[in-house]
């Protein structure tokens, strides 16, 4: 059960009240934020709650039980706030969002309402939309390890324990032919395919998940994206790229040699094994599918 304040209680059993909500967002990388829906800048519990950030919120539902609630909040970018760079680059994924209800007219008077999680976020016509989860959510996400053929490590984690430093390269764009497709200079001592789902980090910031990688004739390389690029690149901009890996034990092996460490299960027979059907040719004796 919630307790609140005793002055804060006082003024809600009033006749007229001032009261208005705020929001802290404190993101992964230790940045603190505060806004408030009221009409001038608010200041408690040590953040600076700012005022015409354009935040508003949306009903939300409570109910009894485990069940993970939802709710929105709705504001507009700007400089000195939420800048769009930002969640593009997903400075705010999963940041933790605190909601106040204040009495404006005496900030002091404060009742913290819920802690929430930033879910989905979607971004159009210069504002965004962010989804608040419940700390309940977590209950519903998988935990443990599943038993699959691919591996379910991050290259170069602890887990993996590869060293990338052989697996990366610099460069500098040639050319943005679209916002998912680069030429790039750099990467001439590298054979097509090199850096299939690798990752691209920019000079400016931003990453991007690499789809494809295609060594030319000239020595140049293309580079076709997953997702699109949120702004123009200059040529001669920079970049480190760095490779990926499909998961599968034979990459594993062959290209990094760490089939020691690899973190699925490969003779685990797949959907393919499960439909086939005796045909003469294939050996099915239960044997190991990788020697």
């Amino acid at each position: 059960m919630r307790t609140i304040p005793d002055a804060l209680a006082a003024h809600l059993s009033g006749d007229a009240t001032t009261t208005c909500q705020a929001w802290r967002v404190s993101r992964k990388d230790g940045v603190v934020l505060g806004f408030t829906d009221h009409d001038r800048d608010l200041a408690f519990d040590g953040t600076l709650f700012r005022a015409a950030s354009g935040f508003a919120a949306s009903e939300a539902e409570l109910g009894e039980g485990m069940a993970a609630s939802a709710a929105e909040v709705a504001g507009g970018f700007s400089n000195d706030a939420i800048a769009e760079a930002d969640l593009a680059a997903g400075r705010f994924d999963g940041a933790v969002v605190e909601l106040y209800l204040v009495n404006w007219a005496d900030p002091s008077q404060h009742l913290r309402l819920s802690v929430r999680e930033i879910g989905e976020v979607t971004r159009a016509g210069g504002r965004f939309t962010a989804e608040l989860r419940s700390l309940a959510h977590r209950l519903d996400q998988p935990q443990g390890r599943l038993y699959n053929r691919r591996c379910d490590a991050s290259l170069g984690d602890a887990r993996c324990r590869v060293d990338l430093s052989a697996f990366r390269a610099a460069g500098t764009v040639l050319a943005m032919e679209s916002r998912s497709r680069l030429l790039v200079a750099g990467l001439s001592a590298f054979a097509t395919g090199f850096f299939d789902r690798g990752m691209l980090a920019l000079s400016g910031g931003e990453t991007a998940q690499v789809d494809g990688h295609v060594r030319e004739a000239d020595g140049t390389a293309s580079l076709t994206l997953w997702l699109p690029l949120e702004r123009a690149l200059a040529a001669d901009e920079g970049f480190v790229l760095t490779a990926g890996c499909d998961k599968s034990f034979s990459t594993c092996r062959a290209r990094f040699g760490n089939h020691l460490n690899f973190r699925g299960f490969p003779h685990v027979p797949g959907s393919d094994f499960a439909y086939s059907y005796v045909d003469g040719e294939r050996l099915h004796d239960g044997g190991a599918l990788f020697s």
